[in-house]
């Protein structure tokens, strides 16, 4: 029998991996999104869509609600848990009173009375317009992702299209009716009905789907889905989704050449550093260290590269965690620790699925174990922890002491250093991986940020403390200019780069390498 990961890589086998994490910021069950897929794919047939639309079928429903986690920060600073509140929006009609009363209920939630009555004041004055800024921000992510995976036009041009609604009272262009496209009329189906069926059973969704028909859906589909009692909803809970979609979308599938791959992970990057602006930029970074440190360390060049694929891969558990665990400024709670203690876990799932990815989930889940049994998730020792895994858990702490965090500044290079060597003396980190990894650091030069859409240097400037939540007064201060010239420049920067939100300008910023290197030229002690 053929080794499955010397298969050749497809690209449905890397965006339904994705989808995955996609489940995780959704605050679904694993295979949620494939499920929808599923359920897309056989309404697609249903309503006798053309060949070619019932294979955009499958990646608009793969990355429709991919761009969920770009804006998490927004979500996490009105309503606490983004997770929560995304997991409980499948049970309303999203328009309307009963849309504000659903986000007027999860304000602040798990906080003070007076807390709550606070943020619903600030949340009418601006909140509803930062909700809808962040629908924006969503679909414009999950374009950006269409577009660097190179998916077709007709992929692309649905997505912007994922918050419309069949009475014209969606975003963002309040589309109404039959302009908006097919395929993304069936997918709003499939999406909600999935989670119905699963939870309450066929029936439920049935009883969803006639509730909602003709406001949030299209009649003659909802009519097609209900049929024979939702037939086409029967079995859903049973099939092997994975396979499904891998091998249902040949029209549109293409094979990933190998020196194709790290720039295909960049992008799974660039995704799980969007859930919390701590973290923009640092997977890309942790990659960029830990590479050149496995090369330090004297691994051969097709291990060194294994060693930086894993790296850009080893935070996509992180989607699985509350923005507002991980902007939360004091000591967590038991529970919440223990959630922040899966996300290796969480990793290793979203990529055990894929036979070539899983060949990663190994280093990559093992970032945060350590030497003498006392990291996590599994409390690995130090034989079962191959250099690959070694090197990147120097790294990735080497460079996260470097970045500021909500119970912490950001922490010099030479105090890193100092830091990582005790480590290394506790017997916790291996001594000759953190050597290679202070090495390669003290060898890494300023990296120069691309020149582009006509951002100035002062902009760039702007830019980067713009993505990471700093207000207007902030950054100025942080620059030395007023308010006003700041607040000039952010307009300046939202125009050139054609975006209207923060989370969609840090999307910007990732892909085109603009966020500057925090690791700037210094002695290590």
């Amino acid at each position: 029998m053929t080794d499955p990961s010397r298969r050749p890589l497809r690209l449905a086998e890397l965006v339904a991996s994705l989808s995955l994490a996609t489940d995780l910021g959704l605050g679904q069950p694993q295979e949620h999104v494939l499920r929808q897929t599923v359920l897309a794919v056989r309404l697609a047939e249903a309503a006798g869509l053309s060949e070619a639309d019932r294979a955009a079928a499958y990646y608009v429903s793969l990355l429709a609600w991919v761009g969920c986690v770009a804006d998490s920060p927004e979500m996490a600073r009105w309503f606490g848990d983004d997770l929560r509140i995304r997991a409980d929006s499948y049970n309303v009609d999203k328009t309307g009173l009963p849309m504000m009363a659903f986000l007027l209920g999860h304000l602040a939630e798990g906080g003070s009375s007076l807390r709550r009555i606070s943020m619903t004041g600030r949340f009418l004055a601006g909140g509803v317009r930062d909700t809808m800024d962040s629908f924006l921000t969503h679909c414009r992510t999950a374009a950006d992702i269409a577009d660097r995976l190179d998916l077709p036009d007709a992929v692309q041009a649905a997505l912007p299209q994922a918050f419309e609604r069949w009475d014209g009272h969606g975003v963002p262009g309040g589309l109404r009716g039959e302009a908006i496209i097919p395929v993304m009329r069936v997918v709003h189906i499939a999406d909600d009905a999935e989670v119905h069926a699963r939870v309450g059973g066929v029936d439920a969704a049935v009883r969803m789907l006639l509730s909602r028909s003709g406001t949030e859906f299209d009649p003659d589909l909802v009519d097609l889905c209900t049929r024979g009692d939702g037939a086409l909803l029967d079995g859903l809970d049973r099939v092997d989704a994975w396979q499904q979609v891998i091998d249902g979308c040949a029209a549109l599938d293409r094979l990933i050449a190998d020196d194709e791959l790290t720039d295909v992970l960049t992008v799974f990057a660039d995704y799980s550093d969007a859930k919390a602006t701590w973290f923009l930029g640092h997977s890309r970074a942790v990659a960029d260290l830990a590479a050149a440190a496995a090369r330090e360390y004297g691994l051969p060049a097709d291990q060194a590269e294994t060693v930086r694929r894993a790296a850009l891969v080893c935070r996509l558990g992180t989607i699985g965690v509350s923005t507002g665990i991980w902007n939360k400024p004091g000591p967590l709670t038991a529970s919440e620790r223990e959630r922040v203690r899966m996300v290796p876990y969480l990793t290793e799932r979203v990529l055990a699925r894929s036979p070539h990815l899983a060949a990663l989930a190994g280093p990559a889940s093992m970032v945060y174990e350590r030497l003498d049994g006392s990291g996590y998730p599994r409390g690995l020792t130090g034989s079962m922890l191959p250099p690959t895994a070694r090197i990147l858990a120097a790294a990735q702490m080497f460079r996260a002491l470097g970045e500021q965090r909500p119970h912490r500044p950001a922490i010099d290079p030479g105090e890193r250093a100092r830091t990582l060597r005790a480590e290394v003396t506790a017997g916790r980190l291996d001594g000759d991986a953190v050597a290679a990894v202070l090495a390669a650091a003290q060898g890494r030069r300023p990296r120069k940020r691309a020149q582009i859409a006509g951002l100035t240097a002062r902009e760039l400037d702007v830019l980067a403390l713009l993505v990471r939540g700093r207000s207007t007064r902030e950054i100025a201060q942080a620059l030395g200019i007023s308010p006003r010239t700041a607040g000039s420049h952010v307009e300046h920067i939202y125009t050139k780069i054609g975006v209207h939100s923060r989370g969609s300008a840090a999307v910007f910023a990732m892909r085109h390498g603009l966020l500057p290197d925090e690791d700037q030229p210094a002695k290590i002690g």
